[in-house]
């Protein structure tokens, strides 16, 4: 049964309008990103613009592919979490705020083939913005003319960017629970905004590599120095979390009804 419910779950994405707004949302960061780069490309420029080209100095941040693929890192850290919520919330809430939920719980299949369905549409859909993000950030940067740039610093930076993606997914299916257990859009979304705010706390601290919610912060340099290199607990903190996260997902499908 699970390639009718992929079917039809992509055919839902391509004829919603979010699935554009997740791009355009995601488009916008390698954008920001340039733009840093090319106020901090002039110090008396960047001057003149006010309090955006008097941070780019104040952090010392240099115009050139290491400060940028920097920025990258740190926008698919943060900008991704809260993007594979959204994504999540609304692949796993649409159900229950279009008023579907009872439609679907009531068909002859499988209750767990609807969240491996959904959880694989959240996967590719995520994947295929984090390719497009890195191919415009190879475009943002090569307009620029930035200096640095290195094929082994290429493929490192990408790599640090798919595998804060990797990880930002593995944490999906706690979303996804939140989704079905608060019915709806807000509870998941909140819920990630408030680990998020809570990971970036922990990160400070010695807490953060056993907290799922800072590994990300930790790799994208926002919550501390940047871990060049995640300590083997800290993934297998997130992979931990990835199976409760399923299977809380799975349990809440099989056994709560929807009372629409």
């Amino acid at each position: 049964m699970l390639g009718p419910i992929l079917a039809t779950e992509f055919l839902k994405l391509r004829r919603s309008k979010i699935t554009w707004l997740s791009w355009l949302a995601f488009a916008v960061m390698p954008l920001a990103a340039g733009l840093f780069m090319w106020i901090a490309a002039d110090p008396e420029r960047a001057a003149r613009m006010g309090l955006l080209g008097q941070k780019s100095q104040l952090v010392g941040m240099a115009a050139d592919w290491p400060s940028f693929f920097t920025l990258l890192i740190q926008e698919a850290g943060a900008g991704g979490m809260i993007l594979l919520a959204v994504i999540a919330s609304y692949v796993f809430g649409r159900e229950y705020s279009d008023g579907t939920a009872k439609d679907m719980l009531a068909l002859p299949v499988s209750r767990h083939w609807f969240a491996v369905g959904k959880l694989a549409v959240v996967f590719v859909w995520f994947a295929t913005l984090t390719v497009l993000f890195l191919a415009e950030a190879l475009l943002v940067g090569a307009a620029l003319r930035l200096p640095g740039f290195s094929l082994p610093l290429a493929v490192s930076s990408g790599g640090d960017v798919l595998l804060a993606g990797v990880l930002g997914f593995l944490l999906v299916p706690v979303v996804t629970w939140i989704a079905t257990l608060g019915r709806g859009y807000l509870a998941p979304i909140g819920f990630t905004i408030f680990m998020l705010l809570m990971g970036n706390i922990l990160g400070a601290t010695g807490w953060g590599k056993w907290f799922p919610w800072s590994i990300v912060p930790m790799l994208a340099g926002m919550a501390g120095p940047r871990a060049e290199v995640l300590a083997p607990g800290s993934l297998a903190v997130v992979g931990l979390t990835f199976v409760a996260g399923v299977a809380a997902t799975l349990w809440q499908l099989r056994y709560a009804d929807n009372a629409q």
